[in-house]
C-alpha cells in the first residue's frame, strides 16, 4: 500500500487532503508541523510527502533540508503545498530537494 504524509499545521487542509486521497487505498499518515513530521520520516517508510511551508517550530523548507541530509526515507518524493508563490521560495525548495509544488487553495 502506499503510503503519504501530509504535514500542515491546519487540520482543515490536512483533513481536505485526507478526504481526497484516502478513497484511492492511500495510506495516510499526518503531523502538524515539520519536527513532527520529521519524526514520523524516522519511523515509516514514505512513498510521498505533501507539506506546508509556513510552521510554528521548523517550516517547510527545513523539513525537506533535514530528510535530505539523512533519514530513512532520503529519497522520498515530497510536493509543497503553500499559498507562497515567489520565486525566490520556488527556487529554495528544488535546491533543498523538494520534488513539486502545489499552491493553496488546490482544488481535489
Amino acid at each position: 500500500m502506499t503510503t503519504i504524509l501530509l504535514v500542515d499545521d491546519s487540520a482543515t487542509i490536512r483533513n481536505m487532503l485526507k478526504a481526497t486521497l484516502e478513497p484511492f487505498g492511500y495510506r495516510i499518515l499526518e503531523a502538524s508541523g515539520g519536527r513532527a513530521g520529521l519524526e514520523v520520516v524516522k519511523q515509516e517508510k514514505l512513498d510521498l510527502i505533501i507539506s506546508d511551508q509556513n510552521m510554528p517550530g521548523l517550516d517547510g523548507l527545513g523539513m525537506v533540508k533535514s530528510i535530505r541530509a539523512g533519514s530513512n526515507n532520503p529519497d522520498v518524493p515530497i510536493l509543497v503545498l503553500t499559498t507562497e508563490t515567489s520565486n525566490e521560495m520556488k527556487a529554495a525548495f528544488r535546491a533543498a530537494g523538494a520534488s513539486g509544488w502545489m499552491s493553496k487553495p488546490f482544488t481535489p
